[in-house]
């Protein structure tokens, strides 16, 4: 181990719920044969850090890991730590690789790389392994990795190599921002899961020809739970298990696809938490109508990828034909982004400006006149730079008569995702980003959500092929990641950038830098005052590579 890497190291630990501390005597942990020590050049704060502040233990990405890698390589990983073992957060990081293993097949060692944190491969009981979650991230000098876990079977390291001509900050930023692409590019199933597991619970007699046409339409299930006091129907290639109650089904058991053909709302209910990990539940109400709102897992849509459609009428291929390809907005789409000034908010609004799709409008919603403002400052230009129109309001006063084709929720409220269903346009997506806890669910108006054809979606985390698109982007200058920065810090002022987020102090993002101890958590307007040098670099008060630069040399020569 290289003699420059100290014993101990300051880091930003998760002890309980709710129970952050900066320990300043954190062990720096030796790389195994597999493994690699990275030095933290930048790490940005986000709001999924707050979510798992509160929820410590009980988050979906903090449980142990099912499959996907050997118990025994978990145990030779120090820096795995699952349920109730204290946590490292931050998961926007950029590292540059200070010590490997001989095993080390890929890392190279004085490298600078982005680290993509979603290791779906290795999933938990509602979703999936994270870096800064059950494996510690990036709120310390010095993080530890196992290639056994960053290279997924399909070959490829989640260290992307970054280039040495941008600032750590932009590059770190790239994970929220790929986050965000990953809302809107995810490929949506239209089909029933291959090889997957089908149940069907039937209140009403189902008409065998249209199931039957149903199936050679959308895929043939080998696998078939039928749930009925009725008739089952018959088919020659498909056998059918057939049970009279819910009750007959193992208790653990879960489904790719759920057909109801119903209206009891109860029932509807029951069957949320049969819905398998990206599993999609078709409702057929048959002509008739739910008499109370559904109580809806809306949590699961985004941490699980669960999908929920449904037809007033008796065939469920008419569900099955409004299903999206994807979560992208729509030409001539009146876009709803509500918690707007948030800084992820900041970034929905000025993907959706900048995607380049035709006669879109981009309505923001945001109670906060601070945050509008700031808002304001860099989506106004943007819009018409780019020929779009742009609509900032506060929903407190400010009541629209509109229609949305698309809502996006930066807020994880459950009654936001029930008020959305009653705003949105016949035939509209409402994209759930905000992480709403997994257990979480929400009554909704399904009547309402059946009969306009809505869309409910939503995405955690991202995947290694957005990680590259916004970085390829990054790189080329043809997206600026540091337009959402708000302030900075070193590991010192980082559990009051977590508080500051927490109540939604700073419209942008707090990037943290280890490498500047003593830095308190500093607003990029108080730049000027405490640190007249770095402030001189801002471009119209906005971060960048050389006020970054000029930010670790003040630090580096006051040691």
């Amino acid at each position: 181990m290289n003699n420059l890497i100290p014993d101990k190291q300051y880091a930003v630990q998760l002890t309980g719920p709710d129970e952050l501390q900066l320990n300043k005597a954190k062990d720096v942990f030796k790389p195994g044969p597999h493994q690699v020590l990275g030095r933290i050049e930048a790490v940005g704060l986000c709001f999924s850090d707050l979510k798992l502040l509160k929820q410590f233990s009980a988050h979906a990405r903090k449980s142990r890991v099912l499959s996907g890698i050997e118990p025994a390589v978990l145990e030779e990983i120090p820096s795995y730590v699952p349920e109730e073992q204290a946590t490292v957060p931050g998961h926007e990081t950029v590292v540059r690789i200070c010590a490997v293993g001989d095993k080390v097949r890929q890392a190279e060692l004085g490298k600078r790389y982005l680290v993509q944190t979603d290791y779906r491969h290795m999933p938990t009981a509602n979703s999936s392994s994270s870096f800064g979650y059950n494996f510690e991230g990036g709120l310390q000098e010095y993080v530890l990795m196992d290639e056994r876990v960053i290279i997924p079977p399909e070959g490829e390291s989640f260290l992307l190599p970054a280039s040495e001509d941008i600032s750590a900050s932009a590059i770190g930023l790239v994970e929220p921002w790929a986050c965000v692409e990953q809302a809107y590019a995810v490929k949506e199933r239209q089909t029933i899961k291959a090889g997957g597991q089908m149940l069907v619970v039937a209140d009403v007699t189902v008409d065998e020809q249209v199931f039957g046409r149903f199936l050679e339409r959308f895929g043939r299930s080998d696998n078939i739970s039928w749930v009925s006091t009725l008739p089952a129907p018959k088919f020659e290639e498909t056998a059918l298990d057939v049970k009279g109650g819910l009750g007959e089904l193992a208790e653990d058991a879960v489904f790719d696809d759920v057909l109801y053909f119903g209206s009891n709302a109860e029932t509807a209910a029951k069957l949320m938490p049969r819905i398998a990990m990206k599993g999609l539940m078709n409702i057929i109400l048959g002509g008739k109508r739910f008499s109370s709102d559904v109580v809806t897992q809306v949590g699961r849509t985004h941490y699980g990828g669960i999908r929920i459609v449904g037809t007033a009428g008796s065939d469920p291929a008419e569900s099955m034909e409004y299903i999206p390809a994807s979560g992208e907005i729509r030409t001539g789409d009146k876009v709803n982004v509500i918690g707007a000034g948030g800084p992820m908010g900041v970034m929905h609004v000025i993907r959706n400006i900048c995607q380049g799709v035709e006669k879109v409008s981009i309505y923001a919603g945001e109670i906060s006149s601070e945050r509008i403002a700031e808002l304001n400052r860099i989506a106004k230009p943007l819009a018409q730079q780019n020929r779009i129109e742009y609509h900032p309001y506060n929903p407190q006063t400010d009541k629209l008569k509109v229609g949305f084709d698309y809502v996006a929720l930066m807020a994880p409220i459950p009654q936001l995702v029930t008020s959305s269903v009653q705003t949105a346009a016949q035939g509209g997506i409402i994209n759930i980003f905000a992480g709403i806890p997994a257990s979480v669910s929400a009554q909704i108006d399904m009547n309402r959500y059946i009969e306009k054809q809505l869309y409910f979606i939503g995405t955690s985390g991202s995947v290694l092929e957005d990680m590259k698109v916004v970085l390829n982007k990054v790189e080329s200058g043809r997206l600026d990641t540091n337009l959402s920065v708000g302030a900075v810090c070193g590991l010192d002022g980082a559990v009051a950038g977590i508080r500051a987020v927490e109540n939604h102090e700073i419209s942008g993002k707090i990037i943290v830098y280890p490498a500047c101890k003593g830095l308190d958590l500093t607003r990029l307007e108080e730049l000027a005052e405490v640190m007249p040098a770095v402030a001189a670099h801002l471009n119209n008060g906005l971060w960048n590579q050389k006020a970054e630069a000029a930010l670790i040399a003040e630090f580096q020569g006051s040691k």
